[in-house]
């Protein structure tokens, strides 16, 4: 195993693969799912659901290829997009008419549908979300983080005005951020993203901004208000009580296969993967231990233990194989498992079996006859034991007394020389976009949001000394 500290990449990709979560295919930056981590992604994907449905959204599914016509609708949405687009030009042996874009998101596509769709103020809100695989043709590509064909969820929405609408995006980011937070135990910044940052064809952006392990963020999620533009460029209208005709106000919001890099690089240590209770494909592994095949009443108590725990919903395995012990824990670590229980036959003499949990250092006994309720319990404790680490980790490294953009280099330089990661810094913005990119290129820390909750205010910008309009957090980031 990679050292997580000296080469945080090469311990990440060690960690994805160690505990066997995907594989490498011929086409570049595209992954195979393999079934726990795949698994990961729908536990996300049902818990989303579960608050998707809550709020009245429905889900449904566009097509893959979208016309070149579509994206040329509006502009700001292919500049953006252009760079990224992979293009199908042929097909069943002739040449396309019309080139098709494999969609990089689905606003174009959705906002043509919606205009035949929507009418009447009756229609209205159009409350759909979709489970879709995109593309972006990225340059530089790493599993779950970055890669040029991901698994995600977009949201589409159409409301009779901007009050209505603006309150739909900050109800899906807050929902994006309970989710984060509840099931993934990964604490975000919220906030808003800066003008240069923002989704190409939006009025505002909205994001969860996550700190990993190794001081970079990750943009976990992000809301859309789109304002009436996608409205316009595809004559999307609706006849209001008062018999006018009206542009809707649209949405969109979206989370993507990142969260599963995410969680392994904020929960992963240096013996591999560590998964949240909520979101791991398996929750505890029963091992028989010792010369257990010669008492066959430990395997008899295990697979009691074994009915009990899947009788409460507990994603369980019982490891029964050949391996031993010693290996068996070493490969259910890498996977990442919370619970371990272990049982032997002095254990069973004893009445009881080992317990441990994957970010603990020893082993605990407990009595059999209280075995599931400590297992349960566990299984909330570490939950809400690794979201307090990785709040106590981001606020050790989230930085709030660096002004200017000289104490910001030497910040940096002094990371580096002690072997330490820079984090983030909060600092003042004056809402140039040139300064934006000064620090950019001077240091790699882009904006990643202007909070809503900053935990200080800025009073002058990093960059040129002005007054200050926003407080934001800086960072390099995935």
């Amino acid at each position: 195993m990679s050292n997580q500290k000296n080469d945080f990449s090469k311990w990440y990709i060690d960690t994805i693969q160690k505990a066997d979560l995907m594989d490498y295919t011929p086409v570049r930056g595209c992954i195979a799912f393999k079934p726990d981590g795949y698994e990961i992604w729908e536990h996300i994907q049902d818990e989303m659901n579960k608050r998707f449905k809550e709020t009245g959204h429905r889900n449904a599914y566009f097509p893959m290829l979208i016309p070149e016509s579509f994206f040329e609708k509006e502009k700001d949405h292919i500049e953006g997009f252009s760079p990224e687009l992979p293009w199908v030009t042929e097909a069943a042996g002739e040449k396309l008419e019309e080139r098709l874009a494999l969609r990089p998101t689905s606003e174009t596509m959705i906002g043509h549908l919606y205009s035949d769709w929507i009418k009447s103020y009756r229609d209205l809100p159009v409350l759909i979300n979709q489970w879709a695989n995109v593309f972006r043709w990225e340059k530089k590509t790493l599993p779950f983080i970055r890669t040029s064909e991901f698994l995600w969820q977009e949201g589409h929405t159409a409301h009779v005005d901007e009050d209505e609408a603006r309150a739909e995006t900050m109800q899906m980011l807050n929902i994006y951020k309970e989710v984060v937070e509840e099931l993934l135990a990964i604490p975000v910044y919220d906030g808003q993203k800066t003008p240069s940052e923002r989704f190409a064809g939006a009025v505002d952006t909205y994001s969860i901004e996550a700190m990993m392990k190794d001081g970079k963020a990750v943009q976990a999620g992000t809301s859309h208000y789109l304002g009436t533009k996608f409205a316009e460029a595809f004559d999307i209208k609706y006849l209001t009580k008062e018999n006018r005709h009206e542009f809707v106000h649209t949405t969109s919001w979206g989370t993507s296969t990142r969260l599963i890099g995410s969680v392994i690089m904020v929960h992963g240590d240096e013996q591999g993967l560590v998964l949240p209770p909520r979101v791991a494909p398996t929750q505890v592994v029963l091992i028989p231990v010792g010369p257990w095949k010669k008492n066959p009443a430990i395997m008899e108590r295990l697979d009691a233990i074994f009915k009990e725990l899947k009788a409460k919903d507990i994603r369980v395995r019982l490891d029964d194989s050949d391996q031993s012990p010693g290996y068996k824990f070493n490969e259910w670590e890498l996977k990442g498992v919370p619970v371990r229980v272990e049982l032997g036959p002095r254990d069973l003499e004893n009445e009881q079996a080992l317990m441990k949990a994957r970010d603990a250092d020893e082993k605990v006994a407990v009595d059999l006859s209280n075995l599931v309720e400590s297992i349960e319990q566990e299984l909330q404790t570490m939950q809400t034991r690794l979201l307090e680490k990785a709040r106590a980790f981001r606020e050790e490294h989230s930085h709030t007394h660096i002004d200017t953009l000289d104490e910001l280099k030497k910040h940096i330089a002094d990371s580096v020389d002690n072997s330490e990661i820079p984090g983030w810094i909060l600092a003042g913005w004056c809402g140039d976009d040139e300064c934006e990119e000064h620090v950019k290129e001077e240091t790699k820390f882009t904006t990643r949001n202007i909070p809503f909750n900053p935990p200080a205010e800025k009073s002058t910008c990093i960059n040129c000394g002005k007054d200050s309009k926003h407080t934001v957090w800086f960072a390099r980031a995935y």
